[in-house]
């Protein structure tokens, strides 16, 4: 979807009768630099509620009740108001594949040259809510979008669901190109998606992505390594607190390891995070920051000492999808 934007910065689009692919009309339009709001409706379904309140949760979209069109300068329908429903052609080949396509943090900026050729030769195109939507636009008029939304404590599509979905529409002899945010073999579950087709016999290929791990600090100033500071990094899952039965992370290690310590998925968690690392030695007066939407317009963070991260962070009203970055690296840069 190319839609002609107005040359003055930042401008104003009101978006009526939103769709369940909302997401991808909102992130060709504040790609290129709008600002969106979205009339609400009585007469939206679910999956198109779902998304839209994961938009305005992100700052990615405002809702809007009764907005005045007077206000905008461009109000647009929703151009993409349903999913695909017809079958996309199968190949001349009859063989059906499947690419596990890292699309990065969010922005079509960091998509890399691969992931936009995987993307212009599929057939079939299973995506994330956090992958780089408006690519979709690149995308062949006759494919088949899927969105298998993993929101926060809201729709969640089952990985076995996901899988599922890969191996039927490549048996079919479609291009599966699996699209998601960051890389696919970074707590992407990509290897999960990689054991399921090559045990149905379908051919895999892999494009890496930018992870967002390396990506979103650096887009906040952060550099995960500085001489003179720190000599390596570690990433490491806070989808589970320490003192959850389930994590398996050594919590006691990374506090004394000296390296920069990145989490991800790890705000609900936070508070418990920082005390435990302060629990096993590392001193509370530690750099600490916390990076919400990173790479999307709606970029915003905290900085803070690893004692008051969590808060500070909470009073910021900073949620999902963000990653802390923690370790004398956060004020490495001169600003």
């Amino acid at each position: 979807m190319n839609l002609m934007m107005p040359t003055a910065a930042s401008p104003l689009v009101l978006i009526t009768a939103p769709g369940p692919r909302i997401a991808e009309t909102v992130h060709a339009l504040t790609d290129q630099g709008a600002v969106v709001t979205v009339a609400a409706t009585e007469t939206t379904d679910a999956a198109t509620r779902a998304a839209l309140d994961d938009l305005a949760g992100r700052r990615l979209i405002s809702m809007a009740a009764a907005p005045r069109m007077g206000d905008f300068d461009i109000v647009l329908r929703d151009p993409l108001p349903s999913t695909a429903t017809e079958a996309s052609p199968t190949p001349a080949s009859g063989a059906g594949r499947v690419t596990l396509v890292g699309g990065g943090p969010g922005s079509v900026d960091l998509l890399t040259v691969g992931g936009l050729r995987a993307v212009r030769e599929a057939d079939v195109i299973v995506c994330d809510r956090l992958a780089p939507l408006s690519v979709l636009s690149e995308a062949r008029c006759d494919v088949e979008v899927i969105h298998v939304g993993k929101i926060p404590r809201g729709a969640f599509t089952p990985q076995e669901s996901i899988n599922a979905l890969l191996v039927e529409h490549a048996l079919a002899g479609k291009h599966v190109v699996r699209l998601k945010g960051g890389d696919s073999f970074v707590f992407g579950r990509g290897g999960e998606e990689w054991n399921a087709c090559v045990a149905h016999g379908i051919p895999v290929e892999v494009v890496p992505g930018v992870s967002s791990a390396v990506a979103v600090p650096a887009l906040a100033g952060i550099p995960l390594t500085h001489r003179g500071l720190t000599q390596g990094f570690v990433v490491v899952s806070g989808h589970v607190g320490p003192k959850d039965e389930r994590n398996e992370a050594d919590w006691g290690a990374l506090a004394r390891s000296g390296l920069t310590i990145v989490v991800l998925m790890g705000v609900a968690a936070l508070a418990e995070i920082s005390e435990t690392l302060i629990e096993h030695g590392m001193d509370p007066a530690t750099p600490a920051a916390c990076i919400a939407d990173g790479a999307m317009p709606s970029q915003r963070s905290a900085r803070a000492t690893l004692a008051d991260i969590a808060a500070v962070a909470d009073a910021q009203d900073l949620t999902p999808p963000a990653i802390t970055v923690i370790g004398p690296v956060v004020s490495a840069l001169e600003v």
